[in-house]
């Protein structure tokens, strides 16, 4: 090869770009990610385990390097700038390709002392919660699993520091890929001191519904009213669970999802009703943290999921 033929191909490497790369510093780089999926310099430096003072130092470096605000006052927060939010995705990438070149340890489960946090509602809890902790009791036996309750998922619920996976109604939106985990639907619960004979409809419309009291009604209310079926709101309470054991201990009727209804009739007498008319499903799915993440460990804990749902 030529002289000629040598100094074109050192100029084509040159021109990729990666001879640059000797000028940065790429420990900049976890916590730049940290910063843009967090908004916070403080919640960021939390999760990388930097002092606040160390990671605003960092900010300073990276808006340097990259020539852009990256984070900007607005009120009493922080909002991204426009370059800023068109890195999340590439910086995201980038550093889950890393870690797969690197080859970091595996997830071995069976030494493994991590903790495993799903959040989900109470009553998914109530439905998956038990199976899902004695399979990682027996498949994980040094882990810690904690199961976070929410209500409604933001978007910072998806990627809050400690959150591996959340389990959300296919009803409520995630900014992230979803995978159906498990099928639902609406049923009727009653009392095991209502009337015999009397069917769904006249359980409806004849005794006192017991309702979450909030501001918005379950969506199988509104096919109640599209159908022109009368119904009375007898009570209200704030925490779903109460629902059904209310209607078993004190009467009245419920809509409710069918596996709770099920999984609560093990623990008291009560009346399971199929509801009569179609609605929409009530499907749980799962949204894993987009942040990187140990992808056997994910691989591990999806199967796991799964296992659980099998279970009930």
């Amino acid at each position: 090869m030529s002289e000629g033929a040598r100094g074109t191909g050192t100029g084509e490497a040159i021109g990729t770009g990666l001879d640059r790369l000797a000028s940065v510093n790429l420990n900049l780089l976890v916590p730049l990610l940290a910063l843009l999926e967090e908004g916070s310099v403080t919640r960021a430096a939390e999760r990388v385990g930097l002092s606040q003072p160390a990671m605003s130092h960092a900010l300073t470096r990276m808006r340097r390097l990259l020539g852009d605000d990256l984070v900007v006052r607005q009120g009493t927060g922080v909002t991204l700038t426009p370059r800023a939010r068109e890195l999340i995705g590439p910086l995201r990438s980038a550093l889950q390709q890393t870690a797969h070149v690197i080859d970091l340890p595996r997830f071995d489960p069976a030494a493994d002392r991590r903790v495993i946090t799903v959040a989900m509602t109470t009553s998914t809890a109530f439905v998956v919660g038990p199976a899902l902790a004695r399979l990682v009791a027996e498949r994980a036996p040094h882990c810690t699993l904690r199961l976070r309750t929410i209500t409604v998922p933001t978007e910072a619920t998806f990627t809050d520091r400690g959150v591996d996976v959340v389990l959300i109604s296919e009803g409520h939106f995630s900014p992230y890929p979803r995978e159906r985990l498990y099928n639902d639907r609406c049923v009727v619960v009653a009392s095991p001191d209502a009337p015999p004979e009397a069917s769904t409809l006249d359980l409806i419309s004849t005794q006192p519904h017991v309702v979450v009291d909030t501001e918005r009604r379950v969506f199988p209310y509104s096919v109640l009213d599209e159908q022109a079926v009368p119904y009375r709101v007898g009570r209200l309470v704030s925490d779903f669970l109460l629902v059904p054991y209310l209607v078993a201990r004190a009467g009245g009727v419920a809509l409710l999802r069918h596996r709770v209804a099920v999984t609560m009739r093990t623990l008291t007498d009560l009346r399971v009703e199929e509801f009569p008319f179609p609605v929409p499903g009530l499907g749980i799915d799962v949204v894993w943290n987009p942040r990187p993440a140990d992808q056997y460990f994910v691989e591990w804990l999806r199967a796991l999921l799964f296992d659980a749902v099998r279970q009930l």
